[in-house]
């Protein structure tokens, strides 16, 4: 076994050529077995083994900066740089992070959990090293996926002009950037990828440099080189860029990635080098089903990830826009690269004229959803909360000025598990409510979610139905309208909450009620327009509030209830927020972050006794 004596980047740089085949192997076989007890991201990892144990055989990752994008492909990464016996607490409370985290290691140059931005980052890490004279080599991993998010173009187009010594690598699992056509362009590719053509150039370049009048001769060569290039070569909306085009490489053959990231790392200008990879390379299930293959539960490694989809939120809102759908040929679905994890695959089958995937570019889709809902199509864009948040500034330009009815389903609103801060709902309380004309409702039960869909779709302006991922706890009464349900009289305390959180409010009303105390129990249906009159007047009875909310604080429903008692003249006994105040949730289960931070039943008993 070699991957048992592996335990930093320097061993892998100590290794034989003819060991790195094994080593990649056995990272395979640890990948599937590891995370199949933990469940997190397979295919992507599975697919960047090859790649990785290059760049840690190129790299000094402990000097140099690989910045990594989304970053759930880092987990091979994580094994290579000390941290291989963690990886049975992966995405566990206090465990290893499932994506990179600069305080977990020096390694991880930055927090990784979002798509597209690592050219911006790298670049900035680049004129930082320059401007403070350092030594040290840069780069961007990207996937194909993060290069349709527009940030990435932008990151591109600055970095190809400013010079700056950084190697872009993209990873190509699928999605085709500018493929190669015809026998002169593969041949070119494979001339291209020969150390003898760049010792040439680069030893040709230096010599021209020093004969009088060898620089414009240099560059008048380059013009005609790079026009007939053009022509039978369609690589060169990089090249047009400023960046120096490497590829496209077999991204499974270890020995030849080590070459050619060696060349692009010496180069002394912009590099994007072109990595072919296969997601799930080496397990057989995940080859098959890369999308089904991508965030996983712990599975049976010799069948594979599960293949049946629970029924949860997202499966609801899938199912019940089909069958809205059916009945308003008005209706669309958008989604941005979530079609499975949104529930959306099921109207992608039964409408597919009307489904649109724009790959990871939410603000985009926020927009295209303004143009669909201004020129009269009723657009529901399902997107999960946390990425959402990109698409802010056109909710507020594109939609909420115009007050144009587009329907938000907002998935993974709060708390949302082992995926952790990168990936909790926990700001789209504070941002959505803000927006004038908005209109924020949240079911906490599956037959609320129907209910509440099919009221956004009727509703006029801007509509989110948010809900949190995973499936139902206790079934509520069919919802008829009213912004919010008094669900238990009480006379000692109020209990605001909503959302699925309504749970665990009535877990501590019944436990109260154990301990002779008294609880009224009140969930918000709706929390934009905010209805605080059925707060108002409990308060005036019981004295004391307690919100209970998985959001942070600052524009919290829990202050906008407090500023309507203000308001109201109304000074209550004591006032609770509970919430996650200022800080970052980590991860761990949705159970025991909710007892962590003090948002379970249990939580708020102990709160109350207190205020008593």
């Amino acid at each position: 076994m070699i991957l048992e004596h592996i335990s930093s980047p320097a061993d892998v740089k100590q290794l034989d050529g003819g060991s790195l085949k094994q080593l990649c192997a056995e990272l395979r076989e640890f990948l599937v077995e590891s995370v199949s007890r933990t469940g997190g991201h397979l295919a992507s990892n599975l697919g960047a083994v090859e790649l990785t144990v290059a760049l840690h055989r190129v790299y000094d990752t402990e000097k140099d900066r690989l910045v990594f994008d989304v970053g759930h492909q880092c987990y091979v990464h994580k094994a290579l740089t000390g941290r291989r016996e963690l990886f049975g607490t992966l995405r566990q409370l206090d465990g290893l992070a499932g994506f990179p985290k600069p305080e977990e290691s020096v390694h991880d140059a930055f927090v990784a959990g979002h798509a597209s931005n690592s050219v911006s980052v790298a670049l900035g890490m680049a004129r930082a090293r320059t401007l403070r004279g350092e030594d040290r080599a840069i780069a961007a991993l990207i996937g194909d996926g993060a290069l349709t998010g527009g940030l990435a173009y932008e990151g591109l187009n600055d970095a190809g002009a400013s010079g700056e010594p950084m190697v872009v690598i993209l990873n190509d699992n699928g999605m085709s950037i500018d493929p190669n056509v015809g026998g002169v362009a593969t041949h070119l590719s494979h001339l291209r990828l020969r150390p003898g053509y760049y010792r040439f150039k680069k030893g040709y370049r230096a010599v021209m440099e020093h004969v009088p009048g060898g620089r414009k001769l240099y560059q008048f060569n380059h013009r005609v080189k790079s026009g007939i290039k053009r022509a039978i070569y369609p690589c060169s909306m990089f090249e047009d860029m400023g960046f120096t085009y490497l590829g496209p490489v077999d991204g499974h053959n270890v020995e030849q990635l080590c070459t050619t990231l060696a060349w692009a790392k010496e180069m002394n200008c912009p590099v994007l080098l072109h990595v072919r990879t296969v997601k799930g390379k080496g397990y057989e299930p995940a080859e098959l089903r890369p999308e089904r293959s991508h965030g996983v539960s712990p599975f049976d490694p010799a069948k594979g990830p599960e293949q049946e989809r629970k029924v949860d939120f997202s499966y609801v809102l899938g199912h019940e826009l089909v069958e809205l759908a059916g009945q308003d040929k008005r209706i669309c679905a958008v989604t941005a690269a979530m079609a499975e994890g949104t529930g959306l695959q099921e109207f992608a089958s039964a409408w597919p004229k009307r489904f649109f995937d724009v790959g990871i570019a939410e603000g985009h889709a926020v927009a295209m959803a303004a143009g669909m809902a201004k020129q009269g199509m009723v657009p529901v864009f399902a997107v999960y909360s946390t990425f959402l948040q990109r698409g802010f500034d056109m909710l507020l330009h594109d939609v909420a000025l115009q007050q144009l009815h587009v329907v938000l389903a907002v998935d993974r609103a709060g708390l949302v598990g082992s995926d952790g801060p990168t990936h909790h709902g926990c700001q789209d309380v504070g941002y959505l409510t803000q927006i004038p004309g908005m209109t924020v409702l949240c079911p906490a039960c599956f037959g609320e979610l129907r209910a509440m869909l099919r009221s956004a779709i009727d509703m006029e302006g801007p509509v989110a139905v948010r809900y949190p991922r995973g499936g139902e706890g206790r079934q509520y009464p069919e919802w008829n309208g009213e912004s919010a349900s008094v669900l238990r009289q009480g006379t000692d305390v109020t209990l605001v909450s909503y959302g699925t959180l309504t749970d665990e409010s009535l877990a501590a009303a019944e436990l109260l009620a154990e301990k002779s105390v008294s609880a009224e129990v009140i969930k918000l249906n709706r929390i934009a327009p905010l209805d605080a009159g059925a707060v108002v007047e409990s308060v005036k009875r019981t004295g004391r509030l307690l919100v209970l909310e998985d959001c942070n604080e600052n524009g919290s429903v829990g202050q906008q209830l407090a500023a309507s008692l203000a308001q109201s003249g109304i000074a209550p006994r004591a006032l609770i927020l509970r919430n996650l105040k200022n800080v970052f949730a980590p991860q761990g289960t949705v159970s025991q972050l909710r007892q962590l931070l003090g948002l379970d039943a249990r939580g708020v008993v102990e709160q109350v006794q207190e205020i008593l």
